[in-house]
This record gives C-alpha cells, structure tokens and sequence, in this order.
C-alpha cells in the first residue's frame, strides 16, 4: 500500500498537490485525489496533469479535482484476488499502482505492481513448529524459522514471496518458541498482510495442524515447511493445480541415486540386459501444497496427522493427486550444512 503521502484531499489545491509531489521526491509519482467526505477516489495526478493544466490557465488556488486524471485503471476491493487478465492489462497500459476500491469507489488502498508477479486466490498455511532439534545449539533460544539467512529469517523470505505472489492471508502454525514468531510478525499489518496463528500444543505432523484452523478466505490452501529456501513460481503450481482439476498437488524435488556397479536385470536365472553404473531419479516430497479446502475435512483434530497420511487416505478415495517437479532452486534447512550452503546461495537468488 501507498503510504499516506501519496493521498491529497480533493479541499487541497493545486499548489499544495505540487508542493506534495516535491515532498514525495520520485519520477513519476501519482497523487490520489480523495473527497474530503467518504474518500471516494475521485482521480489520479501527476506532474504532467499539473502542467498541462497550468498550460490551460488553471489557476493553482483551485482544487486538484480540476486537473486529475478521473479516467483511471482500478479494481474493486470485493474481489479476494485480482484476475490475471486484469494485472496483465494494468502491466501492458504502463500502470505501475492499481486502486482497489469498494463499489462506492471509497478507497482501501493502493497496489504496487512492482511488489506483486500476481494475485493468487489462495491461503497459505506455514508449518513453524519444529523444535530445530538438528540445528542446535543455533535453535537453543531461537526458533528455527526466525534463523536469519542472509538479511532476514528464513520463514520471513517465504512469507515476502508468498505476499509477491499476491496471497494475502497466512496462517502459521507455532509451538516450540512460538512466542517469538507472533511478535516478529504480529498481525501482519506492517507487511499489509493478514497474519494468524494456531499453536500446536503438542507435535501434530507435518498437516495436523490444518485440523485446528477455523475459517478459510479461499476455496484452496497452499501449505508449507517454513524452512524452505526456494524461488517456487507459486503460479506455476497454482495453474497446474487448476488445470489438472487436482485435489492436490504435491511439489517435488529430483533426488539422484549414483550405483556405483553394473547392475543387471534378470528373468529368472538369465541375465537379460546390464546397465554399467547407472543413474536412477526419484521425486521426494518438496514439503509445499496446495489442497481444495474441503480435504482439511479429511485430517483428525489434535492428533499426529502427516501430508503422507492424507495423500494415502486420497488414494484409498480415488481422489487426484498431481505431482510438480519443482524447476527452480529448493533447500530444505534442516542441517548445518544445509544452513551454511543457504547464506551462500542467498547471494545469488532473486527472492
């Protein structure tokens, strides 16, 4: 969201809006005119707008109403997502803010463009309970997700990337120094985000926890280990979570296996092929899906409950279950070596 500054009430005048855009300081900067009574957004300004109206014989004592833009690109705040064809549009106009608004035009706020690669209508749950036990004695007084890789915590580049993807409600489950994770991130008001939490009071699996959250804003939820170092395309897996008319998807991670002999097929006792030291490619669980929400159904409250144990219950129902081969960078924290090989590659990656 624009910081107030970039707001100007439609009583201002003109010579105030260019005192305003002095102060804000960036090329162009877009002003946005508000009544003084509801706030209804009433148009879009700009330096340009400012001086074509001067050019007009504008008089600056006048309100900016009289110079601003009332032709402007917006959304309307009851959607819980902005559609992809609409942001394309928005991109391809130059539009670089967009106004969300409600239906009266009041305005709500203002979004960045160069903040989000989308809007995805999901909610993200992130698993923040485990006690880092293989990390210690770093997890001795600080919880594993609050470890800092790079310039911030590990959990912190997965809750920014998941904002960049437009998902605005989190919900993230904590247990072992759960406290500190609440305050880092508080209601998520700083980060314009919407933040919950359930505590864990004891060890629910790696998806029980989804047992004990009450209300969703979307049809689908995106779960995830928060000590993940990955640059997911999360509208990759959303797509093709859609497209294949899922249940679930579960993101994968390749996982080489080097024989280090030749090694021979046989029918019975006759050799019938030889393969000289090969190379076989498994796919492990990645720890990042997305499910329908009714399957949160499907997981007992308060009991030990793994993504495992619920994807063998989707087998047992006939139910889809989709795998994605995870492209891009994927680290699991788990190690030292694994923390150690994260400060490395943060250097590198676009997060």
């Amino acid at each position: 969201m624009l910081p107030q500054l970039n707001i100007i009430s439609s009583n201002a005048t003109i010579k105030d809006a260019i005192n305003l855009l002095n102060t804000v300081g960036q090329s162009g900067a877009v002003l946005y005119v508000i009544s003084e009574g509801n706030h209804a957004l009433i148009g879009t300004l700009t330096d340009g707008d400012i001086r074509r109206g001067i050019l007009n014989n504008i008089d600056v004592g006048q309100s900016p109403e009289a110079v601003c833009n009332k032709d402007y690109f917006w959304v309307e705040f009851s959607q819980n997502w902005i559609q992809d064809d609409v942001l394309k549009k928005a991109q391809a106009k130059g539009i670089k803010h967009i106004p969300l608004l409600h239906s009266d035009r009041t305005l709500v706020k203002i979004i960045d463009l160069s903040v989000y690669k989308s809007f995805l209508p999901l909610d993200a749950v992130i698993m923040a309970g485990g006690q880092g036990t293989r990390l210690r004695p770093l997890t001795l007084t600080t919880p594993k997700p609050l470890l800092k890789v790079g310039s911030k915590p590990i959990i912190e580049h997965n809750v920014d990337r998941l904002k960049s993807f437009g998902i605005q409600h989190i919900t993230i489950s904590i247990n072992y120094l759960g406290d500190q994770l609440v305050t880092y991130f508080g209601d998520g008001t700083k980060k314009d985000l919407k933040i919950n939490y359930v505590e864990e009071n004891k060890p629910l699996g790696t998806i029980g926890a989804l047992g004990l959250i009450g209300n969703y804003e979307n049809d689908n939820l995106l779960i995830m280990n928060s000590d993940l170092l990955t640059t997911i395309n999360f509208e990759d897996i959303y797509d093709e979570f859609i497209e294949t008319k899922a249940d679930m998807i579960v993101a994968t991670t390749t996982y080489e296996v080097k024989i280090p002999y030749g090694v021979v097929e046989t029918d019975g006792n006759e050799v019938i092929s030889l393969a000289e030291k090969p190379t076989y490619t498994y796919y492990s669980n990645a720890g990042i899906y997305i499910i329908k929400k009714e399957l949160v159904d499907l997981i007992p409250k308060n009991e030990h409950f793994n993504a495992t144990d619920l994807m063998e219950k989707l087998f047992q129902m006939k139910k889809k279950v989709v795998n994605y081969p995870i492209l891009d960078y994927w680290l699991d924290i788990g190690k030292h070596h694994d923390y150690e090989k994260a400060q490395k590659d943060i250097k590198h990656l676009e997060l």
